[in-house]
């Protein structure tokens, strides 16, 4: 049975911890984790089985391993001694023989995106960017249907657009909408993204900044960063807007969901894994759902591609488009919408439409 394994880490520290050692997210405080989380070991989660190609019926299985460090740690060590850690559990995935290994959240946008981590296994590495790009960009359109906002005449806004997923998200939507706003941190890097883009064949009007207000004059807004804490306040939205939050931790802060009932938001890159899965592990989804990165690497040991996959910070959209074209064969599948870890159902998007379309005629 061909095998993968795929890191995760804590993004919430008490509640990530506790999901593991209840007694310790209880016991010790979130300033304690970010400290004892550099000498904590990489650890074994669970055995991931049940899992079936729906075109092939070929069956395999997982494991999941975790990397103790927290985001703040990632950022607050040397980038070498993450690395450690990191190729510590690749080897650790490698004893129990995994084909191909999966690095989740921060830890696949750390320093040069698995290049090194990659380099120095034996083991094929994989991000999983390339499925979350795609999945992102394919649940933010249909969102924009649900809420009937016509894609030929809409602006998007990509926050983090010069990160590896923010730059394919963007060169993708750029086929799409009419108005692309590219949101990041450094103009010399929004300038050559606007070039590449523009040799792609895009289409979209093009317009590069470095505030983040801009947002306030897209109907789309996928967002994908690297910070550490939420960026994106109820005020800086547009009633009516969909908001796609691909980043881990979030971008989004939760007072969007609690106060803006006329902005449908939601959880990008979470998908519905073939057969019957058990992770063994409750990392927050309902059974039988993944996120996008964790679905690459299932996607594909189905396909028997055991390669590095998505590493570094250059996608190209024949990546993204690939990679979904593998999982859609295996029988992998958008899981719908999730607003912070909660399933959103038919009546409450149709009820944030009708709040938007409200708001919108107010003077």
């Amino acid at each position: 049975m061909d095998t993968f394994a795929f890191i995760i880490h804590p993004i919430d520290p008490k509640q990530d911890v506790s999901r593991k050692f209840p007694w310790l997210g209880k016991m010790l405080t979130e300033k304690q984790i970010h400290f004892f989380s550099t000498f904590f070991p990489p650890l074994y989660i669970s055995e991931i089985t049940g899992i079936r190609s729906e075109s092939t019926a070929k069956q395999i299985k997982g494991w999941f391993l975790a990397c103790p460090y927290t985001p703040q740690r990632m950022l607050s060590l040397p980038e070498q001694t993450v690395y450690r850690k990191l190729i510590q559990t690749g080897r650790m995935a490698e004893k129990l023989g995994a084909r191909l290994l999966g690095l989740g959240a921060f830890t696949s946008v750390i320093g040069d995106s698995g290049i090194t981590i990659a380099r120095h296994l034996e083991v094929p590495v994989t991000t999983g960017d390339s499925y979350t790009i795609a999945t992102a960009v394919k649940s933010i359109i249909q969102a924009a249907d649900l809420m009937q906002i016509p894609l030929e005449t809409a602006s998007a806004a990509v926050v983090g657009a010069t990160g590896a997923i923010g730059r394919t998200c963007a060169s993708l939507l750029a086929h799409q909408v009419k108005t692309v706003y590219l949101i990041g941190r450094s103009d010399s890097r929004l300038d050559q993204l606007v070039k590449e883009i523009n040799a792609d064949g895009g289409t979209a009007e093009l317009v590069a900044t470095t505030d983040l207000s801009t947002i306030r004059h897209a109907k789309l807004v996928l967002t994908v960063t690297s910070q550490v804490s939420a960026i994106i306040e109820p005020g800086h939205l547009q009633p009516g807007s969909v908001v796609c939050d691909v980043a881990r931790p979030r971008d989004v802060s939760k007072k969007v969901a609690e106060q803006r009932k006329d902005v449908l938001v939601f959880d990008g890159g979470v998908v519905d894994v073939p057969g019957e899965v058990n992770f063994n592990f409750d990392f927050g989804f309902p059974p039988g759902k993944a996120y996008a990165c964790m679905a690459e690497t299932i996607a594909l040991t189905l396909e028997g591609r055991f390669e590095d996959y998505t590493l570094g910070k250059q996608i190209s959209r024949h990546q993204a488009e690939e990679i979904d074209t593998i999982a859609t064969k295996h029988g992998f599948k958008l899981s719908g919408f999730r607003c912070f870890e909660r399933t959103m159902t038919t009546e409450q998007i149709q009820e944030t439409k009708l709040r938007a379309q409200a708001a919108q005629q107010l003077p």
